[in-house]
């Protein structure tokens, strides 16, 4: 279960990315532009503010966060629906996909089956997390194989969900695309307050623990979720107040059916 809240303790950390990835979409006029995986639907409302007379839609598989988005007063329709069964109509002219798709098997097969089915000119952008080595994923995939908890969260963790750079720029150019991607390395520096849990742990349990927490009861939640906290604390200590958190995002905006009009 998706928690609203929890999700947006660092709502303005987590927005950045989005804002980057739709910075390089140049379409002027959109007929319709669907955000997948829209969350709490903040984000998808300033898509009503860049393109003000396109249709936007939201689509969120979490009942709890679209009934978050619906409570916005903005000019976008929000609906509960899986990305793994959305196919693009005739008038989207823009796809936005922003830290979604890491949560998907088999998600390629799906960024390329929408590249081939949106029309002609049409935009898909996709941004998904690129730190799944780094000392935080580590630290849980550690925690989480130790024999106490390796029956229930081991089939839950992936070492390696996403591609870099390369793999997804050549995937859509594979599929008549014209790409721009690219990754970038931000440096989140999270407040770090006495007596309060350590920041990384708590930016963590807005995502990459929701799995865990889900599969645990409260005693081992309680066990686990401490346990990862010593190890978050030494690889990641407290300097000037604050954490100094690194995270990588990948980035690929790709214009569909540019190869066939190239070729015209």
């Amino acid at each position: 279960m998706w928690d609203p809240t929890t999700y947006l303790r660092y709502g303005d950390e987590r927005s950045r990315p989005f804002h980057d990835l739709v910075a390089r979409i140049p379409a002027p006029r959109p007929r319709a532009v669907v955000d997948l995986g829209c969350g709490p639907g903040t984000l998808t409302a300033t898509l009503a503010e860049r393109w003000p007379r396109s249709r936007i839609v939201g689509l969120d598989s979490s009942p709890e966060m679209i009934d978050r988005a619906a409570t916005l007063d903005v000019p976008v329709s929000f609906a509960v629906g899986d990305v793994r069964d959305w196919r693009p109509g005739p008038d989207v002219d823009v796809v936005v996909s922003n830290a979604v798709l890491q949560w998907v098997p088999g998600h390629r097969e799906l960024l390329t089956g929408w590249a081939r089915e949106l029309p002609a000119g049409a935009w898909l952008a996709t941004q998904v997390p690129g730190n799944f080595d780094a000392p935080s994923h580590r630290a849980l995939r550690e925690v989480a194989g130790r024999d106490r908890w390796r029956a229930e969260l081991a089939p839950l963790l992936r070492e390696a969900p996403v591609g870099d750079p390369v793999d997804y720029a050549a995937l859509l150019v594979g599929a008549g695309c014209a790409v721009d991607a690219w990754e970038t390395t931000y440096v989140h520096l999270l407040p770090a307050a006495a007596e309060a849990d350590h920041p990384v742990l708590t930016w963590m349990e807005g995502t990459a623990l929701r799995p865990v927490r889900a599969a645990l009861d409260a005693a081992g939640w309680a066990d686990f979720r401490a346990e990862l906290g010593v190890r978050l604390t030494a690889a990641y200590p407290v300097r000037q107040g604050q954490v100094y958190f690194p995270f990588r995002r990948i980035f690929v905006v790709a214009r569909t059916g540019a190869h066939a009009e190239e070729n015209q």
